[in-house]
């Protein structure tokens, strides 16, 4: 599993040319699932993500966490995170997991994360997304569990 955390200022998500969902001050989350994952790994990311001190405190420091700072947090599935564009010009998509392991294994993280006491908006698994984001910072980080 792989998750990209943004740190945002809004977040929208388009679905079909309507506004699906949209956040404020908090996390953009974009999720992908590797062909090996299993749900065991939920609880890992939702650990790291709730905790992960990205926003600053009064010194200017990276010192908070999205609960710190009661932020909202956006999540999108990402099946190409985890695309090979090591040859050719066309990426494959060998490690990302078969759409019916990931959606199982989105759903689960989304519910857990849910669970936190924040405001977590998603997108839709599956469907092609607009999304739009002030992005804070830039402040983008690549969460990994090797």
């Amino acid at each position: 599993m792989k998750v990209l955390v943004q740190r945002v200022d809004e977040v929208y998500i388009k679905i079909e040319g309507k506004i699906h969902a949209s956040s404020g001050k908090g996390l953009l989350l974009f999720i992908g699932i590797k062909h090996s994952d299993d749900e065991s790994i939920v609880p890992y990311f939702i650990d790291k993500i709730l905790n992960l001190r990205i926003f600053e405190d009064s010194d200017g420091k990276m010192n908070l966490s999205v609960k710190d700072i009661g932020g909202d947090i956006a999540a999108v599935s990402q099946f190409t995170l985890y695309a090979d564009t090591s040859r050719g010009r066309r990426p494959g998509f060998t490690e990302s997991a078969l759409p019916e392991k990931a959606e199982l294994i989105y759903n689960l993280f989304v519910k857990e994360l849910s669970e936190c006491g924040l405001k977590v908006i998603e997108g839709k698994f599956g469907a092609h997304m607009e999304i739009g984001l002030i992005n804070n910072g830039p402040a983008t980080f690549m969460i990994e569990k090797l």
